[in-house]
C-alpha cells in the first residue's frame, strides 16, 4: 500500500492522469451528450440504430458523469493532493532554513569569475557591500567566515538565495487545479441544466414542468429554481450574401426577449456566446429554426389542431423536418411528417431542397399517415419523431399520391375526407440552454490562480549566488563570484558577471584571459 501511494502521489502519475482525463473527454465532443443535447442523442439513435446502443452501454452519451471518467477524475484529485501536501511542507521548511554554506571550490560552479579590489578595502567590507546589494535584489543572505585551505588566509563570504517564488507558484498552480476539480464537482452536484425550445411570441416560465429536458445535479432541489419568465419577442439572423464563396453562411443570430423577474420587466438580447444572466442562471442561445403554424380542421370545419410546430434543421440552408400528431378530433388518429424549405429549389432529380436559409420562397410538404399513434400505451414518445409501424401511409412515398404541398396561406384537403390542413404563417424558434452553476465564481478564481501560478513557475528563476573575499599580502582583496541554478537557467552566467561588474566597480581588475594556443582552435 505504501508503494502504491508513492506511485499515485508522484507528479509523473498526476501528469499522466491529467493527459488521460483530456483523452477521456474526447468522446464527449464526438457524439452528442444527454446533458447538453438530448434531442441530438435521440436523433443519433435514429440515424445509427446499431451503433447507438453499443455506445450507450459504455456511457458514451454521458461521458462526464460516466463511471470511467469519474474514476480518472477522482484519481487525479487524490494524486494532486498527495503531491501537494508533502511538497508544501518541504517548501515551508526551505523558506525557514538559511541559505547553504559557501562551497569550498567556487570555480566548479556556473558563471565563476573573479575580481581584484584595491584601495585598502577589507574582505569583510567587500562582503558587506555585496550582501547589501544582494538584499536589494531580494536575495536571502547569510555571511560565513572560514579559512582558505590552500593559502591559509581567512575568508569572508556571503551566501545568497532567491527564487522561492518559483516553487510557490508551482504549488499555487497545483492547488488551484485541485480547487477547479473540487469546484466543478460541487457545482455539478448542486447545479442544473435544462433546455427549452421557444417559438416567437411564446413565454417560458422557470418551473420544472416547463423544460423540454432537464438534468439536475445529485443534490438539486426545486427551491433552487428562482421564479422568472422569458418571452421570445423576435428572432433574427443575418446571412452572408456578398461573397459567393460563403453565400448563405450565418453572420449573426439575435434573440430579442422580454424578461419578468419579481415584477421587474426588462428587454434583452441573447446572442451566441453572449448569454442572459437572470435568476441565478445563464441562458444560452443553442440553436434556431423555423416553426410553421399549421391548423387542421375536421370535415365540419372545426379546428382540431393549431400550433406553431418547431421543425428541426437538417442542413446549413435550414431544410427542416417536423412531425404533427393529431390524436383526437378526426375519424382516425393522424400523423404527418413534414419538410419545410425556407427557399424552395428543385434538383435535377426532381427532389426539393432549400437554396438559402432565409424564407424567400417557403414551401411545406406533408406525408400523411393514419392509424395508431402509439400514445395510449403510456410509453413516452418524442415529439420530433413519428412511429409509423402501426400506421398506414396515405400520401408520398410508394402510395402513388403526391405529398401535400403548401405555401403560407394555403389550405388543402386531407386524403380520405379526413378534413383540411392549412399553412398559416412561418415563425422562428430559438433553443435555449438554461444553466445554473453556483461555483462559477470559484472556478474563475481558481483558473486565474492556475494561470498566475504557471507564469510564476515558468519565468521566476531559482538561483543561488556566492561572493567570497580573501585579503592578500599586497593589500588587495581577491573576490570570487559564482552561481548555481535549480533547473535550466541560461542567463545565470550572465547574471553572475553583471553582479560582479556592478559590485566590484570599474576600478576592479578582472583576471587576464589565458593565451589561446593554435591547438585550441582545432575541431
Amino acid at each position: 500500500m505504501r508503494w502504491f501511494w508513492r506511485q499515485l502521489a508522484s507528479m509523473r502519475t498526476a501528469l499522466f492522469l491529467l493527459l488521460l482525463l483530456a483523452l477521456a473527454a474526447v468522446p464527449g465532443s464526438l457524439v452528442p451528450q444527454r446533458a447538453a443535447d438530448p434531442n441530438g442523442v435521440t436523433q443519433y439513435f435514429v440515424d445509427n440504430p446499431d451503433l447507438a446502443p453499443v455506445l450507450d452501454s459504455v456511457q458514451a452519451f454521458d461521458v462526464y458523469t460516466s463511471a470511467w471518467f469519474s474514476s480518472i477524475y477522482l484519481l487525479l484529485f487524490v494524486s494532486l493532493i498527495g503531491c501537494i501536501i508533502p511538497r508544501t511542507k518541504h517548501h515551508i521548511d526551505a523558506l525557514r532554513a538559511k541559505p547553504p554554506r559557501t562551497p569550498a571550490r567556487l570555480s566548479r560552479l556556473a558563471g565563476f569569475t573573479t575580481r581584484d579590489v584595491a584601495g585598502g578595502a577589507s574582505a569583510a567590507s567587500v562582503v558587506e557591500s555585496a550582501k547589501a546589494q544582494l538584499k536589494r535584489q531580494r536575495y536571502r543572505t547569510v555571511v560565513f567566515t572560514g579559512v582558505d585551505k590552500k593559502t591559509g588566509r581567512e575568508t569572508v563570504s556571503v551566501s545568497a538565495e532567491r527564487g522561492y517564488l518559483r516553487e510557490t507558484g508551482n504549488l499555487v498552480f497545483h492547488a488551484a487545479l485541485v480547487g477547479i476539480l473540487l469546484a466543478v464537482g460541487i457545482g455539478g452536484g448542486f447545479g442544473y441544466q435544462g433546455q427549452r425550445v421557444v417559438v416567437e411570441g411564446q413565454t417560458f416560465v422557470n418551473t420544472l414542468l416547463a423544460y423540454d429536458s432537464f438534468n439536475p445535479g445529485r443534490f438539486f432541489s426545486d427551491s433552487q429554481l428562482e421564479p422568472y419568465s422569458l418571452t421570445l419577442d423576435s428572432f433574427s439572423a443575418t446571412y452572408e450574401t456578398q461573397s459567393l464563396q460563403a453565400f448563405g453562411q450565418p453572420l449573426d443570430y439575435n434573440a430579442a426577449v422580454t424578461t419578468d423577474q419579481g415584477g421587474q420587466v426588462s428587454e434583452s438580447d441573447i446572442k451566441v456566446n453572449d448569454p442572459l444572466k437572470i435568476g441565478g442562471t445563464d441562458v444560452y442561445l443553442l440553436g434556431n429554426g423555423y416553426a410553421p403554424t399549421i391548423t387542421v380542421r375536421n370535415p365540419a370545419g372545426d379546428v382540431v389542431f393549431t400550433d406553431s410546430v418547431p421543425f428541426l434543421p437538417q442542413d446549413a440552408n435550414l431544410t427542416s423536418l417536423g412531425v404533427v400528431k393529431i390524436p383526437d378530433g378526426l375519424a382516425e388518429q393522424v400523423g404527418m411528417i413534414g419538410f419545410f424549405y425556407p427557399t424552395q429549389a428543385v434538383a435535377d432529380t426532381g427532389a426539393y431542397y432549400s437554396s438559402f436559409p432565409e424564407p424567400e420562397f417557403p414551401v411545406l410538404t406533408l406525408n400523411v399517415y393514419d392509424g395508431d399513434l402509439g400514445l395510449d400505451g403510456g410509453v413516452p414518445a418524442s415529439v420530433y419523431s413519428l412511429d409509423t409501424e402501426g400506421m398506414t401511409q396515405l400520401t408520398g412515398g410508394a402510395t402513388g399520391v403526391d405529398s401535400l404541398e403548401l405555401k403560407p396561406g394555403d389550405t388543402i384537403e386531407l386524403p380520405n375526407g379526413l378534413g383540411t390542413v392549412s399553412f398559416d404563417e412561418v415563425k422562428r424558434f430559438a433553443s435555449f440552454d438554461v444553466h445554473h452553476d453556483p461555483t462559477q465564481g470559484w472556478v474563475l478564481l481558481f483558473a486565474v490562480l492556475v494561470f498566475g501560478g504557471l507564469l510564476t513557475a515558468l519565468f521566476v528563476p531559482r538561483r543561488r549566488l556566492w561572493v567570497k573575499a580573501t585579503e592578500r599580502p599586497d593589500g588587495t582583496v581577491h573576490v570570487e563570484y559564482a552561481g548555481l541554478a535549480r533547473g535550466d537557467d541560461p542567463r545565470l552566467a550572465e547574471a553572475v558577471a553583471q553582479f560582479a561588474d556592478k559590485h566590484a566597480g570599474p576600478e576592479a581588475t578582472a583576471p587576464a584571459a589565458a593565451p589561446v594556443s593554435p591547438d585550441d582552435t582545432k575541431v
